[in-house]
This record gives structure tokens, C-alpha cells and sequence, in this order.
């Protein structure tokens, strides 16, 4: 991976993350091309990091091995077209624009053997913490699929889904989950305080025991029911806040939004999908 040229099509939060990642993991920043209209962005990004940039998406291509996508789900078929002609045969397409089917991708191309990959990170990719989901088309070749799961791993987690309609899960699960979490600690702080506790240590005591309990699951082999088991004493005070949850239709509130959230997740990748005039 450290030898390949590596270009990204905008240069925004997601493409900073990843490029912050890789350089971390030791990948040659002199390797790596961004290319955005935004002078200002640009100038950040070298401001950062000793890569290459560029106004002109174009000349940002040029002999690179790996291209990835980091546009607005609405600005991309217009930079697919717009590349098409200037991307090498063998490139590999990595596009992480929400919503975008990589059937939609081909078709923009005009090149039906492109190897493309389409992934949905999330926003704690930011803070390499991140949860990515692949999913590769059939023309990706086994060197591509693991350079695809070493960039987006710089990042945090990465896993492959063996059908892209899993994305729309994918999405309604990890892409949207963090402002999941972040609701529910929305309300245990404000809970808190009107218990009496000031904000500050509302905030702090319920960040610090949402990481805690991430923390435990991840480094645990049990399962999060058994994990919930063990804190719960019989009799106790969290039994009883569990069971006032519970009573309350939790479990049918979360199924509910992430069905919810999967079916917009298709609704906009076939309105995204449409061909342009």
C-alpha cells in the first residue's frame, strides 16, 4: 500500500480523517493527492500534511492507483463523468458518498470492468474510532480489496458485508448510530441535572460511562444482554430503570428508527441514482 498513489476527490472532513490515518500508519503523504475547489481547504490540508493538492480533479488523477470519492452524494455523478476518461483502466474506485450504488458508479463510468468499492463510514472516523462497512463490486481483485480495507481501517474499524442492500443496515446501524448515542446521552445529562447535579459533572459522569461501557463490550467475548445482566442486581436500581425503559417501549423504538432510517437510506440511493441530463 505505502508504494501506490492514492488521490482524493474533495478534501473535506472525511477525506482530512483518512488521510490523517494513513500518514499515522506510516503511508507516504507524498503519495497522496487531494483535489478540491475550495482554495481555503486546500491550504488547511498542506497547512497539516505535506500532500500534493489540486484545484483541478483532473490533474489530480493522473497515474493514481487508488481514486476515492469523498464528494457530496449530489456532486458525485457529475465528478464520475467528469473523470471517466482520465482514470486509469486498472484503478481502484473507493467512493464513500452515502446513498450512491455502485451499479449507479458503473454506469456513470462507461467502463464496465471498474473495480469499485463502495464504504459508509461514520463520523467518529474523525477521531479514528470509526466503524466502516465495504462492499466491493465483482471486478475488485484480492490486492484491491485489501488495500480498500487497510485505508479505511487507518480509521478504525472495517468489515466487509457480503450483499450491498446490507449497506441500507449498515447505515441505519453504525452511519447513523452516533447521534443515537448521542440523544440518549443528551437525556441522561439533562436527567441529571434536573436531579441536581450541575452540568459539567452531568456531562462528564455520563461520557466517561458511555465510553466505559463501549469499552468493556469491545474488550469483552460476552454479549451485550450478558453484559446488561451483570450490572443488574435483582431488586436494584438498575433493574428498576430498566424496567421503567423497557415499560416504555424502548426495544420497539430502536427497531422502529433503524427500519426507518434504512428505508430513507434506499429512497436516496435510487433518487441519487437518476441519471442527470
Amino acid at each position: 500500500m505505502r508504494d501506490c498513489k492514492i488521490t482524493f476527490i474533495g478534501g473535506g472532513n472525511m477525506a482530512r480523517s483518512l488521510i490523517g490515518g494513513l500518514i499515522t500508519d506510516g503511508f507516504n503523504p507524498q503519495h497522496i493527492h487531494v483535489a478540491d475547489p475550495e482554495p481555503l481547504c486546500l491550504q488547511a490540508l498542506t497547512d497539516q500534511y505535506p500532500v500534493h493538492t489540486f484545484s483541478s480533479n483532473i490533474e489530480a488523477v493522473k497515474d493514481c492507483e487508488v481514486v476515492i470519492l469523498a464528494v457530496k452524494p449530489q456532486q458525485l455523478q457529475a465528478v464520475v463523468k467528469q473523470l471517466a476518461p482520465h482514470l486509469k483502466t486498472d484503478a481502484l474506485l473507493i467512493s464513500i458518498a452515502a446513498g450512491i450504488r455502485l451499479d449507479d458508479i458503473a454506469r456513470w463510468l462507461e467502463q464496465v470492468e471498474s473495480a469499485i468499492v463502495r464504504a459508509m463510514p461514520n463520523t467518529p472516523s474523525l477521531v479514528q474510532a470509526g466503524a466502516t462497512a465495504l462492499f466491493a463490486n465483482e471486478h475488485v481483485s484480492d490486492a484491491q480489496h485489501e488495500l480498500a480495507e487497510s485505508i479505511l481501517r487507518s480509521v478504525g474499524l472495517a468489515l466487509w458485508v457480503d450483499d450491498e442492500v446490507q449497506i441500507d443496515a449498515v447505515t441505519a446501524l453504525s452511519g447513523s448510530g452516533p447521534a443515537y448515542f448521542f440523544l440518549v446521552m443528551e437525556a441522561m445529562e439533562s436527567a441529571a441535572v434536573e436531579m441536581g447535579l450541575t452540568s459539567k459533572t452531568a456531562r462528564l459522569l455520563c461520557l466517561q460511562t458511555a465510553f466505559g461501557a463501549a469499552k468493556m463490550a469491545l474488550e469483552s467475548d460476552e454479549t451485550t444482554t450478558t453484559l446488561r445482566e451483570r450490572v443488574t442486581s435483582p431488586g436494584g436500581t438498575t433493574e428498576r430503570a430498566i424496567h421503567e425503559l423497557e415499560d416504555g417501549g424502548l426495544r420497539g423504538l430502536f427497531e422502529n428508527a433503524l427500519i426507518a432510517a434504512a428505508l430513507r437510506s434506499r429512497e436516496l440511493a435510487n433518487q441519487l441514482g437518476e441519471d442527470n441530463a
